[in-house]
C-alpha cells in the first residue's frame, strides 16, 4: 500500500503510468525472485498472480538497498466486494499457482489493478477521490468490470522449480495462526500458503457474510492444523470450481449481506444494488 513509509508513487516517464516504488534491501531474495517471476523464464500465463516488476534501480542515495518498479495497485477489498460473484472471482484468481510459496500471502500482501473500475485515474494516496483530489469518485463494479489480483512482497518468499521438495523454516509472516511455522523444523510452504488462504476467506468473507456457507468445506480443509491433512493447491481449487459451478448467474449477481446489518441498512443497500442491476439489465436489453 501507498501508505507504507518504503513506497511511494511516482510517474513512469516512458508512457505516463502511475507506478509504484518499493525500497528494498539487496541481501534479500526479494528482488530476485520478483525480477524471475517477471522474467520471460516463467511463462506469462492467467494463473501468475505475482506482480510484475517492471524495473529495478540503483538507490541513489543508499548503497544496501534497491528501488523496486511495480505498476500502481489498489489493496484487494478497496473498494469493498458487493456480490457473491465478485468474492467468488478473487477467491478463483488467489487459489490459481506458481512455482512460488508466497509465505506470507495474508490479506495486506494481496493487491487489485483498479483501473477497469476508475477508468479516469485516482489519487494514489486519497483513493475515493480523483486524480486533482477534487471530486468524490464512485467506482464500478467488478461484476461487470473485472480485475485481475495480485500477490506482493516477497521479502520471505521460496522459488522451488518442479519436483523439488518444498520444505522451509522459518517463523515470519503477517498470519500468527498457521500452527506449523518453525525456525527450526522443516515445514511444507505450499502447505503454509494454502492455510493463510484459506484463513483469509474465513475472516473476509465466512465470518462477515451470510452468503458463504457453501465455502466452509472448503476453508476446513485448507486451514486443518495438521499439514498432511491439508489440502493442496491443485486440490483446493479443483474444490473450489465444484462449488463455483453450483452458483447460478441469480445467485452470482446476489448483493452481499453483511451480519448485523441494520433494518435501515439492509433497505438501503438492497435498493442501491437493485438499482444497479436495473442498470446493467436495461445495457444488456440494449445491446
Amino acid at each position: 500500500m501507498i501508505e507504507r513509509y518504503n513506497i511511494l508513487d511516482a510517474l513512469r516517464k516512458k508512457d505516463g503510468s502511475v507506478v509504484s516504488i518499493k525500497i528494498t534491501k539487496r541481501d534479500t531474495n526479494e528482488t530476485s525472485i520478483a525480477q524471475y517471476l517477471s522474467s520471460s523464464a516463467v511463462p506469462h500465463d492467467s494463473q501468475n498472480h505475482c506482480v510484475p516488476i517492471l524495473d529495478v534501480l540503483p538507490d541513489p542515495f543508499e548503497d544496501k538497498t534497491m528501488l523496486m518498479v511495480m505498476p500502481y495497485l489498489r489493496p484487494f477489498d478497496d473498494p469493498p466486494f458487493t456480490a457473491v460473484g465478485e468474492a467468488m472471482e478473487f477467491i478463483s484468481q488467489t487459489l490459481e499457482r506458481s512455482c512460488t510459496a508466497i509465505g506470507d500471502c495474508a490479506g495486506a500482501n494481496i493487491m487489485m489493478d483498479g483501473r477497469p473500475l476508475y477508468p479516469e485515474g485516482h489519487h494514489p494516496v486519497c483513493r475515493d477521490l480523483s486524480a486533482d483530489a477534487i471530486y468524490e469518485l464512485v467506482p464500478r463494479t467488478r461484476l461487470d468490470h473485472s480485475v485481475r489480483y495480485y500477490f506482493i512482497d516477497f521479502g520471505i518468499s521460496s522459488y522451488f522449480p518442479v519436483g523439488v521438495h518444498p520444505m522451509v523454516v522459518g517463523l515470519d509472516g503477517r498470519d500468527k495462526e498457521v500452527p506449523e511455522l518453525s525456525d527450526r523444523i522443516p515445514y511444507n510452504a505450499y502447505k503454509v500458503d494454502i492455510f493463510i488462504l484459506g484463513n483469509l476467506y474465513k475472516k473476509h468473507f465466512v465470518q462477515k457474510y451470510k452468503d458463504f456457507q457453501m465455502l466452509e468445506s472448503l476453508i476446513d480443509g485448507m486451514t486443518r492444523r495438521n499439514p498432511e491433512e491439508r489440502l493442496t493447491a491443485d486440490e483446493a481449487a479443483v474444490f473450489f470450481h465444484g462449488i463455483r459451478a453450483r452458483v447460478d448467474p441469480i445467485q452470482w449477481r446476489a448483493r452481499l449481506r453483511p451480519y448485523g446489518e441494520t433494518t435501515s441498512e439492509r433497505m438501503l443497500n438492497s435498493a442501491v444494488h437493485m438499482a444497479r442491476e436495473g442498470v446493467y439489465r436495461m445495457k444488456r436489453l440494449v445491446a
